[in-house]
């Protein structure tokens, strides 16, 4: 039975969200179905708006736009599943990204806040659903960029080759494959 796997995210542009449904093996990964689905302009104007003076965002409208960017999300999950030919059954778990508000990896009590309420991505599919992977990994002392490194390693590694992945995004990062032998492998 294959492995499919949903991912969500929405970059600093704010446009929309892509979704995608991959295929996973034990060293090889492909892509089953893949999406953009844009945000409702008020919906995207509300989120630059939250960006750009995030002193004035009130509480209860940080709520609002977090339950409406996990609609969002919700409803990008079902479509990408659809136009895979699949049911929820099929997906083993969803990725969410979610939206970034504010990234302060540097502050003196470092935070991230993506909004995007997972338990409606959840609920409207019925499927696991993880969330909150920059909060997670500064949590954990990093900068809040966890999922790419391990990716492109896993991908990209090679015993006869060196590589370097640059990834440019809201974060831009580098990722550096070091040549490897089945000597380090074992220690």
């Amino acid at each position: 039975m294959p492995n499919y796997y949903v991912g969500l995210m929405s970059g600093t542009s704010m446009d929309g969200i892509d979704a995608v449904v991959v295929e996973f093996g034990d060293s090889s990964t492909r892509v089953h179905a893949a999406l953009s689905q844009p945000y409702p302009d008020e919906l995207r104007e509300s989120l630059l708006a939250a960006t750009r003076e995030p002193l004035d965002v009130e509480l209860d409208r940080s709520g609002e736009l977090d339950r409406w960017v996990g609609e969002c999300f919700r409803d990008a999950a079902i479509a990408v599943i659809g136009e895979g030919g699949l049911g929820n059954e099929d997906i083993i778990a969803i990725g969410s990204h979610g939206q970034t508000l504010r990234h302060q990896p540097n502050a003196a009590k470092p935070f991230s806040l993506q909004i995007g309420n997972a338990s409606i991505i959840a609920g409207g599919t019925e499927t696991t659903t993880v969330s909150n992977f920059r909060e997670a990994d500064i949590a954990a002392g990093g900068q809040g960029a966890p999922l790419v490194p391990p990716f492109h390693q896993w991908l990209f590694a090679q015993e006869s080759k060196a590589r370097v992945i640059a990834n440019i995004g809201g974060i831009a990062n580098i990722t550096i494959c070091l040549l490897y032998t089945s000597d380090a492998a074992d220690e």
